[in-house]
């Protein structure tokens, strides 16, 4: 495990970060919306406060507490040092910070990372290496390709595992072939794909979503695999790849209820943050602040939760750019029109991660146009649901403009959720 020094040089390090940062990491926006797009940029705002840091550093004489201490000016042998002190999960964590402590923590860590284990029906097992990883605001996306799929008629079952080096040699890098420790994360049945778990397709390839997470392509022509991808959020991430069996996944410690001084009035100072990505390219990043929803909003054991009120243009929100989830193989690559990755964080009134999740979505024609008279556009919906909840999102395609606007957005909090997580009898 990690030394006490260790510990506390990274603790500085995250606080420093965490102050200057909001929810959903760099780049988010610091009132209710926010955009950017193009691989990389979600790394902009980070290095712009750097570089601020680091012209304060330079015209400073002196030591001085109104002087912010510069990350870009630390040398890199300084952070190796300090990260040489962190065990595994320590180092994951340290690598959501930015873009540089991920390449510093993956340099002490090469050996971690995720797989995937196909089993057959026979028993007979394949273990897939990761050929892609990136790590967003709030999730990691981690891709799995090849020519060496085995046919998918022989396939009963999908692991998904983090794995780790049994033994951390900080003399020498860890290989693949060593001995390494796997952490169930999730299982899947690969023994059918229901129609209803297709959520789009194009010429090549069709895609199907299996809760929770993770991304499937099959080649149309002949229903074999193309490629699998998995989203995580990052909420308890490190424990979930590296604290579990390979038989068993890693368990959250007994829930202690939290304190719900007002439950007569509900819930309120709730803080969401969503983003809408695709290989790198976000079309929405926002936070929205101050949720409430009142005890008489309950109904068929959800409690609502209005973001976006439909009637209120002010909230109304554009998406960046065209929506839709890029895919590649060794051989082909494409895009999926009117599909993404929704991560969604939502805090408690005491700033505890309520119901997290980073999950596909499409995007669907609704039945009937929108009942506002403003609305001349066709009418969509995004839709998503978990045992924590449901998410509703409504949108409005602009033809003149060409954009996507958000015009409703509500959350379907479970009840039970709120009970176990409060204690209370709603």
């Amino acid at each position: 495990m990690a030394t006490g020094r260790g510990r506390l040089l990274l603790q500085h390090w995250l606080g420093l970060q965490a102050r200057r940062l909001p929810l959903g990491g760099v780049g988010a926006a610091p009132g209710r919306g926010g955009f950017r797009k193009g691989a990389g940029v979600e790394f902009a705002a980070g290095w712009t406060m750097l570089k601020q840091d680091a012209r304060c550093g330079r015209k400073c004489e002196g030591p001085s507490a109104a002087c912010a201490v510069s990350l870009d000016g630390m040398p890199p042998e300084i952070l190796l040092k300090i990260l040489s002190y962190l065990d595994a999960v320590t180092l994951l964590c340290a690598g959501c910070v930015n873009r540089r402590f991920y390449h510093l923590a993956n340099d002490k860590i090469s050996g971690l990372g995720w797989v995937i284990i196909l089993k057959e029906k026979s028993g007979r097992e394949y273990v897939m290496e990761h050929v892609e990883l990136s790590v967003n605001d709030s999730s990691v996306t981690i891709v799995w390709y090849g020519k060496a799929w085995p046919r998918l008629a022989t396939l009963s079952a999908l692991h998904l595992c983090g794995v780790t080096p049994v033994f951390m040699d900080r003399s020498r890098t860890p290989t693949r072939n060593g001995p390494r420790w796997h952490s169930l994360i999730a299982k899947y049945s690969l023994s059918h794909f229901p129609e209803s778990t297709m959520i789009g397709c194009d010429r090549l390839i069709r895609i199907f979503h299996l809760n929770p997470g993770l991304l499937v392509g099959l080649w149309k022509r002949e229903e074999e695999l193309a490629f699998v991808t998995a989203n995580l959020h990052l909420h308890h991430l490190a424990e979930r790849s590296t604290l579990g069996s390979a038989a068993l996944p890693y368990e959250l410690p007994p829930h202690s209820p939290r304190l719900d001084d007002t439950p007569e009035h509900g819930l309120h100072g709730y803080q969401l943050h969503v983003d809408m990505h695709s290989g790198g390219v976000f079309c929405l990043c926002s936070t929205f602040r101050d949720l409430f929803t009142k005890k008489g909003h309950i109904e068929n054991g959800y409690a609502k939760l209005i973001v976006i009120h439909f009637k209120n243009n002010t909230e109304h929100l554009p998406l960046v750019g065209k929506v839709g989830l890029s895919w590649r193989t060794d051989v082909f690559d494409g895009c999926i029109k009117s599909c993404s990755i929704v991560d969604m964080t939502l805090l408690d009134e005491y700033g505890h991660p309520f119901w997290c999740f980073s999950s596909p979505v499409c995007m669907r024609p609704s039945p009937r146009p929108s009942d506002g008279p403003h609305f001349w556009g066709q009418t969509y919906h995004v839709d998503y649901a978990d045992s924590a909840g449901r998410l509703h999102m409504e949108l409005v395609w602009i033809t003149e403009t060409e954009e996507h606007f958000i015009v409703s957005l509500v959350l379907y909090l479970s009840v039970a959720k709120i009970n176990h997580w409060f204690g209370t009898q709603y």
